[in-house]
């Protein structure tokens, strides 16, 4: 049998819900958890960290999308 995983959390930055890869979602952790970003507060970051001479958060392929079981 083969199915899907997914995972539906608050993002860390803007703290809307959104589903995505537990395994591949761009996180941090905060206070001993692991916490996700959504992909709209990772492009407003990367203007941001360009500005510092930061790399680009370039999330993984599939980061959100569910991972096959």
């Amino acid at each position: 049998m083969s199915g899907f995983i997914f995972a539906t959390g608050m993002c860390a930055g803007c703290r809307r819900l959104f589903s995505f890869n537990p395994e591949l979602v761009p996180s941090l952790t905060i206070n001993g958890h692991r916490e996700p970003f959504c992909l709209d507060c990772i492009e407003l970051a990367n203007p941001r960290r360009a500005e510092k001479g930061l790399p680009p958060i370039v999330p993984l392929p599939g980061a959100y999308e569910p991972a096959e079981a």
